[in-house]
């Protein structure tokens, strides 16, 4: 049996981890395009990313894809075909919640607390305890919508809660309430918990039915008071009208760690807003979370090679 490993996501020397844990499996490296083709033609199984579409139609072994980070929508949108296929696709979702989550509360706490200036300040050796006056926005007795209640979303609703906040989320597919969140409603109620919330978490994966759902209409209805989190996928914000809203005073401000176009282009006008805080997309990157993943294929190879049930099986159609 033969694994291809299509990036480094997953540390310096996990290849040679593996195949110390599974002597049984021919594990390679295989990072370039180049390499891919070279090696894929009798493997079993890639983990990684696929870097084009002829990877994977020269695999006539191909049985199994699992991506080490979460989103599939960069596989999904590179490999079409791989929808109506007999490739199993599996991801790692679950060790990125809590720092993300983490990230959230740090991006509310700039926001609310006003961090950026305050790292000016210190910057410049300044002491302006009378700038600050009645500026700051307690978390406390917020309202907190989160579009999309998954592990991330999850994760955030009890940071808030924390916080004394009222939590409220949509879902695509409404579940009953944990504990720290007083309503699930189906995404038909969007619009009504736009309205209603001091600050709106976009926790969702980017799939066909969430690019775009945030639009311009839909910014508009939030309060000037209100501010914005972005931080499972870019392309499901218009960061066009975002940045609109916030320059106008429309919108209080917005922590965005994911963009529709990565790195952010030079131009956009969210790098000299002075309330937005932005982030490079790296707020899962703790070292708990790459030894998750890492524990999620080590399964998951365990799985495959006993003929188990895999974790985390993702809905290729559905985008996650």
């Amino acid at each position: 049996m033969k694994v291809l490993m299509t990036n480094a996501h997953l540390g310096e020397g996990f290849v040679e981890q593996l195949q110390s844990e599974f002597p049984q499996v021919e594990f390679h490296a295989a990072i370039s395009v180049e390499e891919q083709l070279r090696e894929v033609a009798d493997a079993d199984v890639i983990c990684g990313w696929p870097d084009s579409p002829d990877v994977v139609s020269a695999a006539a072994k191909l049985r199994w894809i699992h991506c080490p980070g979460t989103g599939i929508d960069k596989i999904m949108a590179e490999l079409p075909a791989l929808a109506d296929s007999d490739v199993v696709l599996t991801n790692a979702r679950g060790p990125h919640a809590n720092p993300m989550a983490d990230h959230v509360l740090w991006m509310m706490l700039s926001l609310s607390h006003r961090g950026r200036q305050m790292a000016e300040d210190q910057r410049l050796r300044q002491w302006d305890a009378e700038g600050y006056s009645h500026s700051f926005v307690e978390l406390s007795g917020g309202t907190m919508g989160i579009l999309a209640l998954g592990d991330i979303g999850s994760a955030v609703a009890r940071r808030a809660y924390g916080f004394d906040m009222d939590v409220y989320a949509v879902d695509i597919n409404p579940v009953t309430p944990p504990p720290q969140v007083k309503e699930v409603w189906g995404l038909e109620r969007l619009d009504e918990l736009m309205a209603m919330c001091d600050w709106f978490v976009v926790t969702a994966p980017l799939t066909a039915e969430s690019r775009g759902l945030i639009d311009r209409r839909r910014i508009g209805l939030m309060k000037p008071s209100s501010y914005v989190i972005i931080i499972s996928r870019g392309g499901i914000v218009d960061e066009d009208a975002l940045a609109d809203a916030l320059r106008e005073g429309r919108l209080a401000g917005a922590g965005i760690d994911a963009t529709a176009i990565e790195p952010l282009p030079q131009e956009s006008p969210l790098w000299g807003l002075d309330n937005v805080v932005l982030s490079p997309h790296a707020s899962a990157l703790t070292p708990q979370m790459y030894e998750g993943r890492r524990q999620v294929f080590r399964e998951n190879m365990r799985r495959f090679l006993n003929n188990e049930p895999f974790l985390y099986v993702c809905d290729k159609r559905a985008g996650f």
